[in-house]
């Protein structure tokens, strides 16, 4: 039986070219507030945590034996003074970059992705990552676009997902420029769902404004 694919997962394949193996391009400020989202986002869904608009508070301090996300679990469960979902997505981005190496090496080990080495104007080394396996990354596209283009009733992964496509600009690794501009009330609903979301976006624009994109 294959191993589940997580939302930081998913949002990491999502953002790796097909067929290159190297990121797509989004700014650092939104590939990191996406993945620390994302890490919040499954702490959620596996029941550790949850929000309301002004903290983000454990439900469950059990550990999930992950090392990705055990370690976040601990942290929020120690801070003395409550945070809201933002702030926790920024904390936890300053981290991204050592996040990010984890699970490319986990997703490598599990045969989704090869590590390909070589180098960069023939003397920086350059490693980039093509899918080996494609299912996880369609599998995620299309049911983001059943959710959004055929009306699917989203789970609440989905509208979890959605919402940090949204904040962090990686609706366009899913649907196309004409395909977004049709979806929009549609995102916008599925994305207001869940208030890790609404919090997450409010996130993003700031630090992304502060970055200057």
């Amino acid at each position: 039986m294959s191993t589940p694919v997580s939302i930081p997962e998913e949002v990491l394949l999502l953002c790796l070219d097909d067929e290159t193996g190297r990121p797509v391009g989004l700014p650092d400020a939104a590939m990191d507030l996406a993945l620390a989202g994302a890490v919040l986002m499954e702490l959620a869904l596996a029941g550790r945590v949850d929000s309301d608009l002004d903290r983000v508070f454990v439900v469950d301090p059990g550990p999930l034996g992950d090392p990705l996300l055990d370690p976040v679990l601990a942290r929020i469960a120690a801070q003395a003074s409550p945070q809201d979902s933002g702030w926790w997505a920024a904390e936890i981005a300053k981290g991204a970059p050592t996040l990010r190496r984890a699970m490319l090496d986990r997703l490598v080990a599990r045969g989704s992705l090869r590590r390909v080495e070589g180098r960069r104007f023939l003397l920086l080394p350059d490693a980039r990552y093509p899918k080996a396996d494609r299912a996880s990354a369609d599998a995620t596209r299309a049911r983001l676009r059943a959710v959004l283009l055929e009306g699917d009733i989203p789970e609440p992964r989905d509208s979890l997902m959605v919402g940090l496509c949204r904040a962090t600009g990686l609706i366009a690794l899913v649907l196309s420029e004409e395909e977004t501009a049709r979806a929009v009330p549609r995102i916008a609903a599925v994305a207001g769902l869940e208030e890790m979301s609404r919090a997450l976006m409010a996130a993003t624009r700031a630090r992304m404004a502060a970055h200057g994109h």
